[in-house]
C-alpha cells in the first residue's frame, strides 16, 4: 500500500500528464498538443497591365478604336518622343478635334479583358489556402486602369496600383504624365527601364514596406518587366507572355543579369487560370 500512494502522489503533481498502470508498470506520457492550424501561403502577385492583365495595349487601343490617324502619328512619332508625352500628345490632339471623355471611356470598357484572367484573379484573391496581395506595375496609367477595372467590377483587386498620373480636366481633356517627373530627379536604373519608371524600384520599395512573402509572382510580357524579374528570388516566378520583349530579354541578358526565378512563358490567360489553381 505504501509504494502505491507513493506513485499516487506523484501522479497528482504531474500537471497536464497522462499516467497508466497497468501490470504494475507506470509510464508518464506526454499531454496530446492540438496541431496548430497550418497559415496560408504569403504571396505577393505582380501584374503588369498592357498585354498582361488585359489583352491590349491601352495607349495604342483607345485611338486605333476613335482616332486611327493618331494612332499613325505614334508610329510616326516613337522614335523621337518619349512613350507616355506622346500618348499625353495624342490626348490633347484628340481633345482639340471634339472627342469626348465619353467615348474614350466607352473605348476603355470594350478592351479585352479574358474571362479566364479575370476568374483565375478572382477565385486566387478569395482562396482560403492563399493569402495573396496584388500589385499592379504598370506603365499604362491610373484613368485607364481604373477606368477598365471599375468596369469589370474588380475596382477593388489590386492593394496598389503604380502607374502614371492622369486625371481628368473639367473640359474634358485627359492629362497623363510621367510617374518620374522628367523634370526632377531621374530613377537612373542600369537595365533600360523606362523614362517614366523604373519598375525594379518600385517593386523593392514595396517589398521593403510590406515585408517578407513566402512566394512572388511576377505576371508581365515587356522589356520594362525585365528590371523587376530579375530583382526575384528562387523560390519567386515570372510569367513571361511568350514572343514578347520580356522573353526575348529573358534569353538574351537573364544569365548575366543573375536572375534566380522560376520562368515560365504562356500565351493565354487560360494557362494563368491554370497556374494559378496551384500556386
Amino acid at each position: 500500500m505504501a509504494l502505491e500512494v507513493i506513485i499516487d502522489k506523484f501522479v497528482a503533481t504531474c500537471v497536464g500528464i497522462t499516467s497508466s498502470r497497468q501490470g504494475g508498470n507506470f509510464c508518464c506520457l506526454p499531454p496530446l498538443v492540438p496541431a496548430m492550424p497550418l497559415q496560408p501561403k504569403k504571396i505577393l502577385v505582380v501584374f503588369d497591365f498592357d498585354w498582361s492583365f488585359v489583352d491590349q495595349n491601352t495607349d495604342c487601343w483607345i485611338f486605333e478604336v476613335i482616332a486611327p490617324h493618331l494612332r499613325r502619328k505614334m508610329e510616326v512619332l516613337q522614335r523621337s518622343v518619349e512613350w507616355t508625352d506622346l500618348v499625353a500628345m495624342m490626348l490633347r490632339e484628340s481633345h482639340a478635334e471634339g472627342i469626348t471623355r465619353d467615348q474614350i471611356e466607352v473605348a476603355l470598357k470594350i478592351l479585352p479583358v479574358h474571362p479566364a484572367m479575370i476568374r483565375a484573379v478572382t477565385r486566387l484573391k478569395s482562396s482560403q489556402d492563399q493569402n495573396a496581395t496584388f500589385f499592379c506595375l504598370s506603365s499604362a496609367n491610373q484613368v485607364f486602369i481604373d477606368t477598365i477595372l471599375k468596369d469589370k467590377n474588380l475596382d477593388d483587386l489590386f492593394y496598389r496600383i503604380v502607374t502614371n498620373p492622369a486625371e481628368w480636366r473639367e473640359d474634358g481633356l485627359l492629362v497623363v504624365r510621367r510617374r518620374v517627373d522628367p523634370t526632377g530627379p531621374q530613377h537612373g536604373c542600369t537595365l533600360r527601364c523606362y523614362p517614366n519608371m523604373c519598375k525594379g524600384e518600385e517593386l523593392t520599395t514595396f517589398l521593403a514596406e510590406h515585408g517578407e512573402y513566402d512566394k512572388v509572382v511576377y505576371i508581365g510580357d515587356g522589356s520594362n518587366d525585365f528590371c523587376p524579374v530579375v530583382r526575384l528570388r528562387e523560390q519567386d516566378t515570372v510569367f513571361a507572355r511568350r514572343a514578347c520583349g520580356l522573353q526575348r530579354r529573358i534569353e538574351r541578358e537573364g544569365a548575366q543579369a543573375g536572375l534566380r526565378c522560376k520562368v515560365i512563358y504562356w500565351d493565354g490567360a487560360w494557362e494563368i487560370e491554370e497556374a494559378f489553381a496551384t500556386l
